[in-house]
């Protein structure tokens, strides 16, 4: 329970600063530094691959879609998709990210940690 109204809490601070980042992101798309818009988008990625996908906060939606392409329906839409634009990009995505998903599993870094009984 403590770890649910935590997060409650938490979201509750988080959410209004999200909106603002991204209203930010477009402003840095639009007129601002690429660098600082590209790291946002990369975040908004490794936020919509946790909260809408079920994976990895650590990962983004193109390595996920390529760790389940066999899997999910929608991994191989995104593969489809983003093939239009790089060839392999997910691909890529997936070799570049995944020593970092195996640290974060081998570590642990994906339990409980807010409430965790020891």
């Amino acid at each position: 329970m403590r770890e649910r109204l935590a997060g409650f809490l938490l979201m509750c601070a988080v959410v209004p600063l999200a909106i603002l980042g991204y209203l930010i992101i477009c402003y840095a798309g639009i007129i601002g530094k690429p660098s600082r818009g590209r790291s946002g988008v990369r975040a908004l990625d490794h936020f919509v691959n946790a909260s809408v996908f079920n994976g990895y906060a650590w990962e983004s939606v193109s390595s996920h879609a390529w760790r389940e392409r066999d899997n999910k329906w929608w991994a191989s839409w995104v593969i489809k998709v983003t093939d239009t634009f790089q060839k392999d990009h997910c691909m890529r995505a997936n070799k570049r990210e995944q020593p970092l998903i195996d640290l974060m599993l081998h570590r642990g870094l994906h339990e409980q940690t807010i409430g965790k009984k020891k």
